[in-house]
């Protein structure tokens, strides 16, 4: 499945959930080939669901789905769902000459079956995935490796990310009553996609594994005191389940209704960390295959033309996808068989035109084992984890776990993008894209035959592994040296305490633009006031008892500090002036 390696989510990790898979004939070259026709006669369209059901991708040209949705039925099918946006139909047939028959149709471009196995029953009466019940957490939020590894926790003091940012989870579904994604998550923009048709019950959304709730929390999980933080964690996460229940699968009309779904909700972002299903790679040559590889691609350029950028996961099979010649991991819903392909094949969605390769670091920055490569596809690299340590994250249940893979890696890169569009809100999917290459950190090859390429841009890391600090400053860091101090100190009613910051090799003053990043945890923030004492003793208040009942301050202040030596002890002080609100210094810093 897209979930588990060999094949899963984006061959995902070895560590992710393993799912399993429906036993079907083995098709040959099509997967109309793997069945036996019925009948030469025209086949009456089911009513209702059948053994035997396939699904299929009925391609027109956009606006045309209208003039060719009559011949479904006469032909033995039955029309599930259509995007005449960009000339999709999906449609269902009990019927082995169904495709064949399609294809002669004045109208239809192409015609290609969807999977080798039975759609399931419960596509046509989906049962709603369980609402799990949610346990409490007495776990504190943390400076994570992953966060500290792409500078998250530095980005925090200049933006968590916009609330109008909207990241769509295209996964295995997200658990919206988590504590640590609720605070976040747009159940109006959420729906299931599961068998291409959208479901918009409430509660369609919901996980069917674990696997969409865990990337969820690595985009945007809330910065709220408790659990742990996503990259963007100011921003709106909606879930799109694609997967379906008991396989876990991602088939291809499942993922162009979850793209035609992020174009037509205003997603900012999506992330996918997943192939479509069943097959590894795409042939452009195999008349099934093409259909899916055309059908998926004009729903991306639908979605991004809408601006939505799609992120994606390089997958976890160790392989160079610059240099194909074996596929044995397909299909994945019957029986794999080895075939030899080309580099014309691809793996969909993540080498489709557009959408943002990731590949996966282990915590020290190397490629990690399993993650998959190749130069000219890879176009930027994150943390995924390897070996013992791994991606921490939010679990359903209200719980928290340990996984791996190049799916925990894409939703890192998704979290950057998103704090680059809340920065830049104008800017375009082409922009933001161009923007995370242009911030990534350049990593030259390791003494590795397989990456080749320059330090720039190779095989293992594309343009570089992501920082979001850059993301947030623009093209170039922050200017000066940067402190910080992440130790809590509590506030108790009525009371001062301090927190310190050692400052050392700075030359000279402080700048006319010292920025001061301040992270506090405070019930109505109108009890307190926040000074910067230079270490000469002196003052700058950056917070005099405003803001009245809001909770919390998380902002970066400018102070001219010119007068003061730079090197020293600098204390932020907190006065609490009221009773019953209480709350901590959770982390402040100093850029010079």
């Amino acid at each position: 499945m897209a979930l588990a390696a060999p094949a899963g989510f984006a061959q995902a990790a070895p560590l992710d959930t393993t799912a399993t898979a429906d036993t079907a004939p083995v098709a040959a070259n099509s997967a109309d080939a793997a069945r036996t026709p019925t009948s030469t006669n025209v086949v009456a369209a089911p009513s209702a669901w059948a053994a035997g059901t396939r699904a299929y991708l009925v391609i027109t040209a956009p606006g045309g789905t209208a003039a060719v949705s009559g011949a479904v039925a006469t032909n033995g099918g039955s029309v599930f769902a259509t995007y005449d946006a960009i000339g999709v139909i999906v449609a269902h047939s009990t019927s082995a000459t169904f495709a064949s028959s399609m294809r002669t149709v004045s109208g239809v471009q192409q015609v290609g079956a969807t999977r080798t196995s039975d759609v399931p029953a419960d596509a046509y009466n989906p049962a709603l995935p369980a609402n799990p019940s949610q346990s409490a957490t007495t776990l504190t939020e943390s400076n994570r490796w992953d966060m500290t590894q792409i500078k998250a926790d530095q980005a925090w003091a200049v933006t968590t990310g916009a609330a109008t940012v909207k990241v769509g989870i295209l996964d295995t579904g997200v658990d919206d009553q988590h504590q640590d994604i609720a605070p976040n998550f747009n159940a109006a923009d959420s729906a299931s996609c599961a068998y291409g048709k959208a479901d918009t019950r409430t509660g369609a959304w919901r996980d069917v594994g674990t696997h969409g709730t865990h990337v969820a929390g690595t985009v945007a999980a809330a910065k709220n005191g408790k659990g742990v933080i996503g990259v963007a964690p100011g921003v709106k996460i909606s879930s799109v389940r694609i997967a379906e229940p008991g396989s876990s699968l991602f088939f291809a009309e499942n993922t162009i209704c979850g793209f035609m779904w992020a174009g037509d909700h205003g997603f900012k972002v999506t992330n996918n960390s997943y192939y479509t299903d069943p097959w590894q790679f795409n042939c452009p040559d195999n008349i099934d295959q093409a259909a899916i590889i055309e059908g998926v691609r004009r729903a991306q350029v639908y979605a991004e033309g809408k601006g939505s950028l799609q992120v994606a996961a390089a997958g976890n099979s160790n392989y160079d996808l610059a240099n194909k010649t074996t596929d044995s991991e397909s299909p994945n819903d019957s029986t794999p068989v080895t075939r030899t392909i080309t580099n014309a094949c691809i793996d969909i969605p993540t080498e489709l035109p557009g959408v943002v390769t990731v590949a996966s670091q282990a915590s020290g920055g190397a490629k990690a084992s399993y993650s998959n490569f190749g130069n000219g596809v890879i176009d930027v690299a994150a943390p995924g984890g390897d070996g013992s340590t791994q991606v921490y994250s939010t679990l359903p249940g209200g719980k928290y776990g340990n996984m791996s893979g190049t799916s925990m890696a894409s939703p890192h890169v998704a979290g950057v993008a998103a704090l680059i569009a809340s920065v830049n809100p104008a800017f375009t999917p082409a922009q933001i894209r161009d923007q995370l290459g242009v911030q990534a950190t350049d990593r030259a090859c390791p003494s590795d035959a397989r990456c080749t390429g320059t330090s720039t841009k190779n095989g293992f890391f594309g343009e570089g592994a992501v920082d979001a600090l850059k993301a947030v400053g623009g093209s170039t860091p922050p200017p000066g040296a940067y402190f910080e101090n992440l130790a809590d100190v509590a506030i108790a009613d009525n009371a001062t305490v301090e927190s310190s910051i050692t400052v050392s090799g700075v030359t000279g003053n402080a700048p006319a633009t010292l920025k001061v990043g301040v992270d506090i945890k405070h019930t109505y923030i109108g009890d307190l006031k926040v000074d910067l004492v230079a270490p000469d003793g002196s003052v700058y208040t950056v917070h005099n008892r405003t803001g009245s009942g809001t909770d919390n301050i998380l902002q970066t202040y400018t102070v001219n500090a010119s007068s003061e030596v730079a090197n020293g002890v600098w204390k932020l002080r907190v006065n609490d002036n009221a009773s019953q609100d209480t709350g901590k210094i959770d982390a402040w810093n100093l850029t010079f």
